[in-house]
């Protein structure tokens, strides 16, 4: 584990599919999450206790993305990787990615990374938040950032879906997905994946949801490079 103070270039936006490229010329296997049956309808959250933050949201409020679902029950926020039969997976990426704090939420909602690589955690807002991940094969650290204060950064260097919290505003919840593999996306509002240039060979495929559970499917990529289709179907909790 290390912390390092290093500039970035790359910002990744909540409401966008997020895929680490691999070697080019494999296979590109694509695919959608769906949610099968109703959810239940979210209700705002309650941001009394912060007067900032209620005013921040008082024409439009927050609502929790523990489960987002869009258009046709599609699935935001699901983290699709290679959990079994990943080849070498190659340098970590030198370029940190941003974990911001923005309208009194943690943004995105759901961050995946490189074990190894850098994430730059900031703060946008007004006031102080408190960042608190809660890894258990990782060391688990506390941090309050204060308003205007410089970002700061910090690699993982195990594997391990982390829930992050604000100690100081507990609606505040998001996840870092520390994943080995670089062959790994995270749905959008529209549902959909891309894993591309994926070699030939054999794979377990996994899609991870903070509140569904996982799902997992052996597929196998043969060699005439034409693209895939697998899709997972969650079914709505009661």
């Amino acid at each position: 584990m290390r912390r390092a103070h290093a500039s970035f270039t790359l910002i990744l936006l909540a409401c966008v599919p997020a895929t680490l490229l691999a070697a080019p010329g494999g296979t590109k296997l694509s695919g959608k999450v769906i949610l099968n049956g109703a959810p239940a309808k979210p209700k705002p959250l309650d941001l009394s206790k912060e007067p900032v933050c209620a005013q921040m949201h008082g024409s439009n409020p927050l609502f929790p993305e523990s489960l987002v679902v869009g258009p046709g029950n599609a699935i935001r926020n699901v983290v699709v990787y290679i959990s079994e039969g990943a080849p070498y997976p190659g340098p970590v990426p030198t370029t940190p990615l941003v974990f911001d704090q923005q309208g009194c939420q943690f943004t995105p909602h759901i961050l995946a990374f490189r074990a190894g690589q850098e994430v730059k955690i900031s703060n946008s807002d007004p006031l102080s938040h408190n960042v608190h991940p809660l890894a258990k094969i990782n060391r688990e650290w506390n941090k309050i950032q204060p308003a205007r204060t410089p970002p700061f950064a910090y690699a993982y260097e195990n594997e391990e879906f982390i829930p992050v919290k604000c100690n100081l505003h507990p609606w505040m919840q998001g996840y870092f997905a520390v994943l080995r593999t670089p062959y790994f996306a995270v749905t959008g509002d529209d549902g959909t994946f891309v894993l591309p240039d994926l070699p030939p060979g054999r794979y377990t495929i996994t899609a991870w949801h903070e509140t569904l559970g996982t799902q997992s499917h052996e597929i196998e990529i043969n060699s005439s490079g034409e693209p895939q289709t697998l899709n997972f179907t969650f079914n709505a909790k009661p």
